[in-house]
């Protein structure tokens, strides 16, 4: 009787044993990642300033470019029913306290009313280039951090596996697999890095040819308005 419970608690004590290695494994490896992520050095810090560089970018281009898509949707009738009645000072006016692209093209369109059709559209064509260039400002620069991001990654790990192939060359060939396995950290962040620049870039370039057609189709709709015969 005496046996069995001295077993017992023999069991008992080397399953706590084991339990508490294991939690103290669980917790190096928890470490070891952090760790790993310091050894990238001054490459890493660089990676990381580059991707907040990039969310702050992304951020500040996606709320501008929203911005640009709002659009009243009476807008484009109480314009059309200002110019019916012939007060072009009114429809100006509505123009001119909406800055959004769409109200600046208009704008244009109006201000060149009673010259050639052609003359019109070209002036509101032009007017929607220049909108557009204030809305892809700095979001080549997503696209160039996603390509330096990548770069920079590749290097570090250059880098690091010099290191690591140096420092086993002075050991007598005796092989550094930490070294070679911490070498890729920033690699691997520098593609992550990157993948997410390259993401946040085709969003916002696909959000800015959605304004470009919508800008096209409202020039286009204004053009035929003004053509319309009551208009001539």
């Amino acid at each position: 009787m005496l046996a069995n419970i001295l077993l017992q608690i023999q069991e008992g004590t080397s399953t706590a044993v084991q339990t508490t290695s294991s939690l103290v494994q669980n917790t190096e490896k928890t470490m070891n990642i952090f760790n790993l992520a310091s050894k990238g050095g001054w490459i890493m810090i660089a990676l990381i300033i580059l991707f907040i560089i990039a969310v702050y970018l992304f951020v500040e281009r996606y709320i501008a470019i929203n911005n640009a898509e709002q659009e009243d949707e009476n807008f484009i009738s109480e314009i059309k029913n200002y110019i019916n009645k012939g007060d072009l000072e009114g429809a100006r006016i509505l123009t001119k306290n909406d800055e959004t692209p769409i109200g600046k093209i208009l704008d244009k369109g109006l201000s060149r009313i009673g010259r050639p059709i052609a003359d019109i559209s070209n002036s509101i064509e032009q007017v929607g280039k220049l909108e557009i260039l204030g809305l892809e400002k700095r979001v080549s620069l997503l696209n160039s951090i996603s390509c330096l991001g990548i770069c920079l990654g590749a290097l570090g790990t250059s880098i690091s596996l010099l290191t690591a192939f140096f420092d086993m060359s002075l050991k007598a060939g005796e092989i550094n697999f930490v070294g070679i396995y911490q070498s890729m950290i920033t690699l691997v962040v520098g593609l992550i890095i990157g993948v997410i620049c390259k993401i946040l870039y085709y969003i916002l370039e696909d959000k800015i040819k959605k304004i470009e057609l919508f800008l096209e189709t409202r020039k286009m709709e204004f053009i035929d308005f003004l053509q319309e015969p009551a208009n001539q």
